[in-house]
């Protein structure tokens, strides 16, 4: 797509014109799939009316019955230093890397809380057949070579993924550390005491009361992930369907057959069933569950781009020779990829990854380019950046549908399955099941041209004028955004949060719109840190995010407490001239991300959002602040390894109080 001064001067060439008739194609599907109610059109399980729909967030994995005979580590009226809210691999790097930096070496020092059953986050969660991460796992799993665990194949299996984070918990004594099945409520700053009040809810399985305590905690960390809320679309009539109905976040091995480890669906055989949604999660599913169901329909709203995966077991001489042989060696490969990822390869050095991940240059329209970080905020200069990475993105869109014509063959089939939309506008996916599952015979794609499911009933699912009969529901239907609310931490955590005389931090998002000193701290809520791409940084692989994220947070809480003495404690607050200062730096960035305006409705986007128009120039202004660093991950690596050198931690004031 050449931009408008380029075709008012020169004769547009062939791929100038290939450009701008797949701009339009694109811009039409998109359209298929807007909705004048965008996030709306979704409920969380665990807010739903009816009661069968809000039974399918519980935790199915948790064992209530040895957790309640446990001691509980979290004493209703203790104090603790640190109390972590998640016990995902962000909540357990963050206790990590505080225990290694000698910050949180006592008994009451460290206190992580999640609502699940246990450690591991989305991977305790998730747990469903043929689930395995999607960015190369010695890039991905935490702590490799701290542990010296090699993992069994390129990308980890969700089995090995959840033994890691109990591993983890072991090698760092954090297993009494963790308070489990708990909900943060409130999390209130007392000024004081400069302390923060937390009051929590312990469920404690069917029968049992809850239990609420109140604590008290020097420092409030947040790293509950952000995909962890599952949703499903307002469909009428679906709480009515009779049969087994079940998200793919909280799998129902019982319905199914098989377990984890194994995916022998027995329970399956002779059964009809339907999978809603063709996203990342069902793009692993799918394959399981069309080699055991008599009939599978798959029910599409929009196609995912599915690339190569090429899975294959670790050489355990390569990886002593090649990947694990030296000081440094997983900060060193995950910078390798993102150097791809941001379409900036290092000079000099291999493609370590080499996989698909590595073959998409465009997907730095999202993740940030240091060749094209800042960008005017013109309407010529802004197109001419988005004609860029249409053109950048040409020949790895191109050769993703082909991929599906090479693979399909029933050609209706084949042109429904392809993604009409740029690299960025929906997380990639890889699989070397999941396409060929559409020639079994007994498998069905029931594409809705953009509009989703019209309704249910009890024996099925209703699209257009034709009645699907099912026997076996799965919703595949994915989570509450991370971009919800311009990504205000109060509205992620679904916690009521208060800080300097009582303000609420939902309000201060309100209205100032986000407000941070480097993504991780604001002013006015001392000692409170979260894990967030919101006015940082970001990458396809979540675990540098949290490497660097955390790397900083540790660093600045370090270098507090050394003020501190054993009678009084550190108190850390950003001030307003440094997160207004910072701010002013992410809204250069936002011209960056304008190509995202045009994807197709998703969670990346606020289900279309970010294409309507603010109505005023604060609104403007708001959506700006909320944007990420538009040079990249190494740039803005380097910046806070600046930040950090210069010493002075400039925009934080530390203070100390008994």
């Amino acid at each position: 797509m050449a931009s408008t001064t380029d075709r008012a001067t020169t004769t547009p060439s062939a791929e100038d014109l290939k450009l701008y008739e797949l701009s339009q194609k694109y811009t039409e599907e998109a359209a298929k799939r807007f909705r004048a109610d965008g996030s709306a059109q979704f409920f969380e399980l665990q807010d739903a009316e009816a009661e069968r729909l809000r039974t399918l967030a519980e935790d199915p994995w948790v064992d209530h019955a040895a957790l309640n005979a446990q001691d509980s580590p979290v004493k209703d009226g203790g104090r603790y230093k640190f109390l972590v809210l998640g016990a995902g691999f962000g909540g357990m790097l963050l206790a990590v890397r505080l225990i290694e930096a000698g910050v949180a070496s006592g008994p009451n020092d460290l206190r992580i809380i999640d609502k699940v059953g246990g450690f591991g986050g989305t991977w305790w969660s998730n747990r469903y057949p043929g689930l395995h991460c999607d960015v190369e796992s010695y890039t991905y799993m935490p702590l490799l070579e701290e542990t010296g665990y090699m993992p069994k194949s390129k990308y980890a299996s969700g089995p090995e993924l959840l033994e890691h984070a109990g591993r983890i918990a072991t090698q760092w004594n954090l297993h009494d550390k963790g308070f489990f099945r708990a909900a943060v409520k409130s999390a209130h700053w007392d000024d004081a005491t400069s302390l923060w009040n937390i009051q929590i809810v312990e469920s404690r399985g069917p029968g049992e009361p809850s239990r609420a305590l109140r604590v008290q905690a020097e420092y409030f960390l947040t790293a509950s992930g952000v995909l962890v809320r599952p949703h499903a679309p307002n469909i009428p009539g679906l709480a009515s369907f009779t049969g087994p109905m079940f998200h793919t976040a909280r799998w129902d091995y019982s319905v199914t057959g098989g377990s984890p480890q194994e995916s022998r669906l027995t329970g399956l055989e002779g059964k009809r069933v339907g999978i809603m949604g063709t996203g990342a999660t069902a793009i692993q599913a799918t394959p399981q569950l069309a080699k055991w169901a008599k009939e599978l329909y798959v029910f599409q709203r929009t196609p995912s781009a599915v690339h190569y995966r090429a899975q294959r077991p670790t050489d355990p001489e390569e990886w002593k020779t090649k990947i694990a042989y030296k000081k440094g060696w997983q900060r060193e490969r995950m910078a390798n990829l993102n150097s791809y990822l941001t379409n900036a390869p290092i000079k000099g050095q291999e493609n370590m990854v080499n996989d698909a991940w590595t073959e998409m240059p465009a997907f730095s329209a999202i993740v940030g380019c240091p060749k094209w970080g800042f960008i005017e905020p013109t309407p010529e200069k802004i197109g001419e950046h988005v004609a860029k990475l249409y053109r950048l993105d040409l020949p790895h869109s191109e050769s993703g549908r082909a991929r599906v014509d090479q693979i399909v063959k029933d050609p209706e089939t084949a042109a429904q399955l392809k993604a009409w939309y740029p690299t960025w506008c929906k997380r990639p996916t890889f699989n070397d099941e999941y396409l060929p599952t559409f020639n079994l015979p007994n498998v069905h794609l029931v594409d809705t041209a953009g509009k989703g499911i019209d309704s249910a009933t009890e024996q099925g699912l209703v699209v257009g004028d034709k009645e699907y009969p099912i026997d076996v529901l799965v919703l595949s239907t994915g989570y509450r955004g991370p971009v919800e609310g311009d990504g205000n931490p109060e509205a992620q955590l679904q916690v009521e949060i208060r800080g300097r005389g009582g303000r609420s931090l939902g309000e201060k998002w309100k209205t100032q719109g986000a407000s941070t000193l480097h993504g991780v701290a604001t002013s006015g809520f001392p000692n409170m840190f979260f894990l967030s791409p919101t006015q940082s940084c970001s990458s396809a692989n979540f675990t540098q995010s949290l490497e660097v994220w955390i790397e900083h947070i540790v660093h600045i809480i370090s270098k507090a407490e050394e003020k501190a003495s054993e009678r009084s404690h550190a108190v850390i607050d950003v001030t307003s001239e440094g997160e207004e200062g910072w701010a002013g730096v992410i809204m250069q960035h936002a011209a960056f991300f304008a190509s995202i305006a045009g994807c197709t409705p998703g969670y990346l986007n606020g289900e279309g959002a970010f294409a309507q128009m603010p109505t005023s120039q604060e609104e403007m202004i708001k959506k700006a602040r909320s944007g990420i660093w538009s040079s990249g991950m190494a740039a803005y690596e380097k910046f806070l390894d600046d930040y950090r050198s210069e010493g002075s931690l400039k925009g934080f004031e530390i203070a100390t109080a008994a």
